[in-house]
């Protein structure tokens, strides 16, 4: 069950916005040991939460490398996000009332600032492993670079520098779904929901690519004209299932904060950032990934100065860090044991 850290002190934003009574919601696994070495910190991905066994099948088990009997495992929920975090549902102080659409635009380095800050009140000041997916991979790479001696090894898997153009359509058309939904404006926690059941089915497109679809969709019998797809009911389900566990002001949220990502931002170059980074680093892409493909992990592997690079052969796109967890737990306890 997560916990709750209320940071007591005003968080200043890259925007310049304040956001007082910061909440930050988080899980451990697990236990600290004496020496404090035996930690290993997990950033989600878009709409996961800090509960990593609930959404990363088979990774926090005996065994496996977030295996609780060895390792102190955190996560803790992103900013922005309505599991805990402080979120557009969150009541502001100075207001007295909800944020909704006051709530402000954030970054990925918003993001980590709030992740560090629960690291000093937790008393962690390094851990063993920072590994983070997508957006997930976004923060960890950011907080490598901004803290560089805080992790002794970094994954960053299915991830990228920047958001390119591609990623930023998807993102965009999603957003154009939810800003279409009739009750978008209004006040209401629920504002945009049947949007964000559409942006979700966009989204998927994206997560998962044609061979993954071709793959486990595909009718038995088309000799006859279909008007009734399993490719349709699968986007219909997809939709709703995310409608019925998360927020769509959240969602409009993170998606701009996806958007915003560019590790070179303020520091010269992608390579000058990157070459910042003093943690051995582990760098994992999906073949078939159409959303942050392999070539968008070059930079990683070019620009890091001690690096381990794999690619994982999978029809599931993007989604196969989710759903390749035995390729990925051989690379990682192979990584981690070196």
């Amino acid at each position: 069950m997560a916990q709750l850290y209320r940071h007591n002190e005003p968080l200043v934003l890259e925007s310049g916005e304040v956001i007082e009574g910061l909440d930050i919601a988080y899980d451990t696994f697990g236990k600290l040991n004496d020496a404090k070495d035996n930690v290993i910190w997990v950033c989600h991905a878009l709409t996961a939460n800090s509960d990593v066994a609930d959404w990363w099948p088979h990774t926090v088990e005996q065994g496996k490398f977030l295996d609780p009997e060895r390792y102190f495992i955190v996560c803790a929920n992103f900013l922005g996000s309505h599991y805990g975090t402080t979120s557009p549902l969150s009541v502001n102080p100075k207001t007295g009332r909800k944020w909704y659409y006051d709530f402000p635009r954030i970054t990925v380095r918003d993001m980590v600032r709030c992740h560090q800050i629960l690291a000093r009140a937790l008393g962690i000041e390094r851990v063993k492993l920072l590994i983070g997916s997508s957006i997930g991979g976004f923060q960890c790479m950011e907080w490598a670079i901004m803290e560089p001696q805080f992790m002794e090894n970094l994954s960053l898997i299915a991830t990228t520098t920047c958001s390119e153009p591609w990623a930023a359509a998807f993102n965009e058309s999603q957003r154009m779904a939810i800003r279409l939904d009739k009750t978008w404006g209004e006040e209401r926690d629920d504002a945009g929901i049947d949007g964000m059941a559409v942006a979700r089915s966009i989204a998927l497109i994206s997560y998962r690519g044609g061979a993954a679809y071709n793959a486990t969709q595909q009718e038995e019998n088309l000799t006859e004209a279909s008007f009734e797809r399993r490719a349709h009911s699968y986007q219909q389900y997809q939709g709703e299932k995310l409608r019925r566990r998360f927020n769509a002001l959240s969602y409009y949220r993170l998606s701009e904060a996806v958007d915003s990502h560019n590790i070179a931002r303020g520091r010269g170059s992608i390579a000058q950032a990157l070459s910042t980074i003093e943690a051995r680093t582990l760098v994992v892409a999906i073949s078939s990934d159409i959303l942050f493909p392999p070539e968008a992990h070059t930079p990683l592997r070019e620009h890091i100065a001690d690096v381990e690079y794999h690619l994982i052969e999978s029809s599931f796109g993007h989604d196969g860090f989710l759903v390749e967890h035995e390729k990925l737990n051989t690379i990682i306890e192979n990584f981690i044991n070196k």
